[in-house]
């Protein structure tokens, strides 16, 4: 029986660079946060997700199953521009306080994620080895 990434991780070895990715927007966004015209962009991660999943969003081809595929990654055309609750007056979209509670549900998502595959590859570490170290 052939061992599967896809099967032993599942569906967070792919979400793990989504979340990096997406904590790189909203940081931008939070940097971004005086100046004029800045217009906040995100994406939707359950769709981005999806994609991944189904295989949809896939940019590379693969000559064989057995072949390693691209990590997923966001691109610009996944970006949505956000729109503002309250306006400014300066063009300026980004909302600070809407920006950091995104940023830290989305590191509070990234560092469980985190902790599933750590486990996972620790448990897999130790049938390999048979529980010893």
């Amino acid at each position: 029986m052939a061992f599967s990434f896809d099967n032993a991780f599942g569906i967070h070895a792919v979400a793990l660079p989504l979340r990096a990715q997406r904590m790189q927007i909203i940081a931008s966004n939070l940097a971004n946060a005086d100046t004029p015209n800045y217009k906040a962009r995100d994406v939707d991660f359950r769709d981005m997700l999806q994609d991944e999943r189904s295989g949809s969003s896939l940019k590379t081809y693969r000559t064989n199953d057995r072949h390693l595929g691209m990590s997923a990654t966001v691109s610009n055309d996944d970006l949505k521009y956000r729109v503002p609750l309250q306006p400014s007056e300066d063009g300026n979209t980004v909302d600070a306080q809407f920006e950091q509670t995104s940023f830290a549900d989305n590191a509070v998502r990234y560092q469980a994620t985190l902790m599933f595959l750590t486990g996972k590859i620790r448990g897999l570490s130790e049938a390999i080895t048979g529980g010893m170290r």
